[in-house]
């Protein structure tokens, strides 16, 4: 038996599915009850998972408090603390007392930073470097777990996945779908930069091979879709995915950075204009895997699932 934690979301529940079709016995657990949840309330350092881990072999941690554009609480690292770091070690702490074989940790590529020069991606090896409350306590998490395991017979696996994007998404790209869908010309012709994404297939199926793989054990995982973009190549595959022509207008990604500066969306432009690319390469190697899907089927799959 399988647990998969924030069963309910855009991961956990395409994760709950994707276990099913690959033979594996799952059991949903979510903060709320629902159709084929399992409730355990809060995540935190109090929560009991007592009784949602019995009889499992082994979890998959996709629960977080998540990286959020508009932060509401006066205190945001320590709000991220409490769920991400507290809640992940008082998991894989019971999950060791229940005899849990194997927890899959579902981490952040912001563990690494917000940006990479084009043609040098961050590697697992790299020294982390999170430059937000969400990426730090994601860090903060992955240590807490190493810590459990270095004194328990529990065996963790970390991943850390750059955007994700599938039926369902939310946020930005949920934003950039429904330009690209609307047929507004979009200002983005002149970048030239390369992102790493992954579809929502993609990373569920390579954490499904991290539930038994014996190579995965102690291990840290980039996940990508092995087709780094740049941000007008993503919008000309949208397009294509919808059965759309692109629309890009050539404007200076100075002129972009302006802008950003001068409405407060500092963030969101660097996301349109800078890298971040991954290198998922020791990944395939040592788990032997390939993405099952290119860039194109998972675009499609989302532009027909729509988004949040």
């Amino acid at each position: 038996m399988i647990a998969v934690t924030g069963a309910s979301g855009f991961v956990g529940s395409a994760l709950v599915a994707a276990l099913a079709r690959s033979g594996h016995a799952a059991r949903a657990l979510s903060r709320q009850p629902g159709a084929g949840l399992v409730a355990v309330g809060n995540i935190g350092p109090d929560t009991d998972w007592s009784e949602a881990l019995q009889g499992v072999t082994s979890v998959i941690h996709c629960a977080a408090r998540v990286h959020v554009m508009k932060e509401t609480e006066a205190d945001a690292l320590d709000a991220f603390r409490s769920v991400n770091v507290a809640g992940t070690r008082r998991l894989a702490e019971q999950a060791a007392l229940a005899g849990v074989q194997r927890l899959v940790f579902v981490s952040s590529v912001k563990v690494h930073g917000e940006a990479t020069l084009p043609g040098a991606p961050f590697r697992a090896t790299d020294t982390p470097a999170p430059q937000d409350a969400y990426g730090q306590s994601k860090w903060e998490a992955e240590q807490a777990l190493w810590a459990v395991c270095g004194t328990t017979g529990l065996e963790g696996v970390v991943v850390r996945p750059p955007l994700v994007y599938g039926p369902g998404v939310a946020a930005n790209m949920a934003r950039l779908l429904k330009l690209v869908a609307s047929g507004l010309p979009l200002p983005l012709g002149s970048i030239k930069n390369r992102r790493s994404l992954v579809a929502l297939g993609n990373l569920t199926d390579l954490l499904v091979r991290c539930v038994d793989h014996p190579a995965a054990t102690g291990r840290t995982f980039l996940v990508s879709d092995d087709e780094d973009l740049s941000t007008p190549d993503l919008v000309r595959q949208m397009a294509l995915a919808m059965g759309r022509s692109a629309k890009l207008v050539p404007v200076p990604v100075s002129l972009l950075r302006l802008g950003g500066r001068l409405t407060g969306h500092q963030a969101e432009v660097a996301r349109l204009v800078d890298s971040l690319q991954v290198d998922a390469a020791p990944t395939k190697k040592a788990l032997s895997w390939s993405p099952p899907l290119t860039v194109l089927e998972g675009l499609q799959n989302m532009a027909r699932g729509g988004s949040r």
